[in-house]
């Protein structure tokens, strides 16, 4: 499937903004998404695509962070594994359970997850991990094999989850919590991509230079992060979570 170079230019264009979004907070396919549904006339074609686009992102914004040390080093190796076989947990029961029954609960838990981001100064006092960079790894496979399976099987703010989840029960600041996310998230993120690659459902001409862009956007948003901070972050993660409820709650009442 060939597309003309302004079509092409819109996609790119989106992917970098989506790339600098995801990197911060996640919910880079709220925007990337949409547009490919818009060009791509087949679902699955665009789904595929827009995974991808979006891995290479993902392997961007987890490099800036960890070579801008926005990292717990020690966790991430624990986090990737299980952030993978979560994933493919998630795969396989995305063939026998389908997405609609998942949508409430997605938005319970953004709602959830909004509320925690507002008053965050309030709660992060009595986090269950609150300055404990060394929580129990039990804690941390929990979360994201618990996480992965979630984004396998269907995805909305996974990135932003993981974030909060992170907050809550590590302690993480806003902006290390974001960089924590990100080596889980790509995890998952590789594991999709490997099944839609399999699968045949990327178009790679598509896919490729938006990839460039993703990408870009992607190392610009985590240096952004680690230079602005937790203020940054949280405004950020904030407004893509109620951008998500706002989704998902049309998705439900549609």
């Amino acid at each position: 499937m060939t597309l003309a170079p302004g079509a092409i230019a819109a996609l790119c264009a989106t992917a970098g903004v989506a790339g600098f979004v995801d990197a911060i907070a996640g919910g880079g396919g709220l925007l990337s998404v949409p547009m490919l549904l818009g060009f791509v006339p087949r679902p699955h074609l665009a789904l595929g695509t827009n995974k991808g686009q979006a891995v290479f992102g993902a392997i961007s914004s987890a490099t800036s962070y960890w070579r801008g040390k926005g990292v717990h080093r020690d966790r991430a190796p624990l986090a990737f594994a299980c952030g993978a076989a979560g994933a493919v947990v998630g795969a396989l029961l995305q063939l026998r359970v389908r997405p609609e029954p998942l949508k409430p609960i997605a938005l319970g838990l953004l709602v959830a997850a909004a509320l925690v981001v507002a008053l965050r100064p309030l709660l992060l006092r009595n986090a269950l991990g609150a300055h404990d960079v060394s929580a129990p790894r039990a804690r941390l496979a929990a979360i994201t094999l618990t996480m992965g399976a979630y984004d396998g099987v269907f995805g909305p703010g996974t990135g932003a989850l993981l974030i909060i989840a992170f907050v809550v029960f590590h302690g993480d600041t806003m902006t290390r919590a974001s960089g924590n996310a990100k080596i889980a998230n790509l995890a998952s993120n590789l594991t999709a991509f490997g099944i839609f690659a399999v699968k045949g459902t990327i178009l790679w001409s598509i896919a490729l230079p938006m990839a460039v862009c993703n990408a870009l956007g992607a190392a610009l948003g985590a240096r952004t992060a680690m230079k602005r901070g937790d203020t940054f972050v949280r405004f950020f993660v904030l407004v893509v979570v109620v951008a998500l409820v706002v989704r998902l709650g049309w998705d439900i009442v549609r």
